[in-house]
């Protein structure tokens, strides 16, 4: 076997996978169990070595507190973003953890040497036992990987994943979409053309995409979803019910013993699944002082129970829809994906949703790995079953950058398909103005300080000229991972900056839900601010243009009357500058302009004449292109802390 071959993983919260192209199809490689499936568990063992995966898992109730699993759910995220989660994990952090700081967990027991691990730490283990199954399987070594992530998964949560491939010695190649890998998979079976819908909940997130099949090409539309949303909910739910059944009927408070938590946690999930197949089960479980807990569950008030969860699964979906122009008629297929649409009240919303049957004839365990498999193939070089696939996925989130008076300009808008770059030209505000801040943003609203900050460079050394002289090129640049770069170019002097976006952290769970849902319930305020602070940036242009040509000798060529007029309008201007209306403010600004016509005129032809005095025609050209246009900047102000 060729040491160059390139696995697909799907790196998941509850299990993870690794796949690869055999001959026409993708398959999935079993581990040394047998089973398809890795458990994404981590245990210490009594020497303090790692195991992964069913042997880790039996350790859960044994030895919880050596245990860690769900570590996606915290992938890239800080502390202060956490608290909640953290009382149904057996698991603790380190006591030292500052916000914004990276996580790092407590395994063991101090007596006997316990160790901290980051999230990506967490994630390489399994990684790394992904890898030596396929090694084993292979006989040879395996070195590259695609793998897969939430759509909706941050940019400091897909670094974190990167990370993690790194750490455990795998070259990730590329960072796919998890519905996005699905839909692939389904692709290759189908050989079909329509529209998609992939609607992936598994236990700790939640995706729907929208693609467009045609010849091949795998086109996203749009992607919608939430990073907090999975099968770890409905047990979390189930959970602190029994909890509360046990304090209130028995009289125990079992919360702070992790041995009985986790004796629960496995208890509610294997009812989960028995209510999926079965109209009942039991609940029971032993319980310190010889008392034990027995409760049946009917599956009618289990989806009683998980009806607000999985409802939170609608809005994202219509949302979706919405950004792709399409209604649910127009949908021609719905794929399932994710552990969690096992569950029939799931199946039954989404058929409601979509108005058609979904899709169950694909293992949903199984079809994101066997989608990253594909997506290896074409990335290898490709095979007769992929030479003409081709994926096109899209940004979830706007990127851009705030300008004068605190305003975001988006400069690569969400659902936009990557790779994907994009390119915005800027100005200087103030004379001689050397430096200029770079503050870069993610979210849809149109104030920054309503958006996430993501970085902020300065671009320095930028040669002495006149406010709105300076020509400042701003090009965004979003990798097929979803990972980003900004760079900035003063176009005159030739200097310039760049970053590699890469937060410690980066967005909580509910930021980025509640940034688009924020973004539509403000729209409208939103934008009407945006419009004053334009004009009011448009208005304090034209005035200070009007200071130096009073200053300039063409201001001596004006009539008396002309003086008059334009100095009662420049009064009306000022005036009405502090107001918030922004359409007097730029009724003000557009009768000052017309009366200062003559003005600018005058002020040219006197530059010219002077940048014509002993130049070349060549000069004489170079001159004019550099004289700007009438009495306002040519391009948008960028903002910032000037210096």
């Amino acid at each position: 076997m060729s040491s160059d071959r390139i696995v697909g993983i799907d790196l998941g919260t509850t299990n993870s996978l690794v796949a690869f192209m055999q001959g026409e199809s993708p398959v999935v490689i079993p581990g040394e169990d047998g089973s398809n499936l890795v458990p994404s568990v981590v245990a210490l063992d009594q020497n303090n070595q790692p195991v992964i995966g069913n042997g880790a898992r039996n350790s859960l109730i044994a030895n919880p507190e050596r245990a860690v699993y769900s570590i996606k759910r915290l992938m890239g995220r800080g502390v202060e973003d956490v608290q909640e989660e953290l009382k149904f994990f057996p698991f603790r952090l380190a006591e030292d953890l500052q916000p914004g700081e990276v996580l790092r967990i407590r395994l063991g027991e101090k007596k006997v040497g316990e160790k901290t691990f980051t999230p990506p730490e967490i994630s390489a283990l399994i990684l790394r036992q992904l890898k030596r199954n396929a090694e084993r399987f292979f006989g040879a070594p395996v070195t590259k990987a695609v793998i897969t992530v939430p759509a909706y998964f941050n940019d400091a949560q897909r670094q974190a994943t990167k990370d993690a491939g790194r750490i455990s010695g795998l070259e990730v190649l590329r960072l796919v979409n998890e519905p996005t890998a699905a839909s692939l998979a389904y692709g290759l079976d189908k050989k079909q053309n329509g529209i998609v819908a992939v609607y992936d909940l598994g236990g700790g997130t939640f995706d729907i995409s929208i693609l467009k099949l045609h010849d091949g090409i795998f086109e996203v539309i749009a992607t919608n979803g939430d990073t907090h949303l999975g099968g770890d909910d409905i047990d979390n739910l189930l959970i602190t019910i029994a909890l509360d059944d046990i304090q209130g009927d028995l009289g125990l408070d079992v919360r702070r013993n992790a041995e009985v938590v986790q004796a629960i946690r496995k208890a509610v999930i294997e009812a989960k699944i028995t209510l999926s197949s079965q109209d009942s089960t039991k609940l029971s479980v032993e319980l310190p002082r010889g008392k034990h807990y027995l409760r049946e569950i009917t599956r009618q008030q289990f989806e009683q129970l998980i009806q607000p969860i999985i409802d939170r699964t609608v809005g994202p979906c219509k949302q979706a829809l919405k950004d792709a122009g399409l209604k649910p008629e127009q949908i021609d297929e719905v794929v399932l994906v994710g552990g969690s649409t096992r569950i029939p009240k799931v199946r039954a919303l989404v058929k409601e949703m979509f108005q058609r049957e979904p899709h169950t004839d694909l293992n949903p365990d199984e079809v994101v790995a066997l989608g990253a498999a594909v997506q290896a193939n074409i990335l290898g070089g490709g095979s007769e079953a992929t030479e003409n696939m081709l994926l096109l996925d899209v940004t979830p989130l706007s990127l851009g950058i705030e300008v004068a008076g605190g305003v975001t300009d988006k400069i690569i808008l969400r659902n936009s398909t990557i790779p994907a770059s994009a390119t915005q030209f800027y100005t200087t505000q103030i004379d001689g103005q050397a430096n200029v801040a770079i503050h870069v943003l993610q979210g849809e609203r149109e104030l920054a300080k309503d958006c996430r900050s993501l970085a902020r460079f300065d671009l320095k050394g930028i040669p002495p000229m006149a406010a709105g002289m300076a020509r400042i090129e701003v090009k965004f640049l979003i990798d097929a991972n979803g990972i980003l770069s900004v760079s900035a170019r003063e176009q005159r002097s030739g200097k310039e900056a760049e970053i590699q976006v890469q937060p410690s952290y980066g967005l909580t769970d509910q930021q980025v839900e509640s940034m688009i849902l924020d973004s539509f319930d403000s729209a409208e305020e939103d934008f009407r601010k945006r419009q004053v602070i334009e004009a009011r940036n448009e208005a304090g242009t034209i005035l200070a243009a009007l200071e130096k040509g009073k200053k300039s000798p063409a201001w001596g060529v004006l009539m008396t009357d002309e003086k008059k007029k334009i100095a009662k309008l420049e009064k009306a201007l000022i005036a009405v500058k502090a107001e918030e209306d922004y359409q007097a403010i730029r009724k003000a600004i557009e009768v000052l302009n017309q009366a200062t016509t003559r003005l600018a005129e005058l002020m040219m032809d006197s530059a010219v004449s002077a940048a014509l005095k002993g130049k070349t025609m060549d000069e004489a050209g170079d001159a004019a292109e550099d004289r700007g246009e009438g009495l306002t900047a040519p391009h948008p102000m960028a903002k910032a802390e000037f210096e």
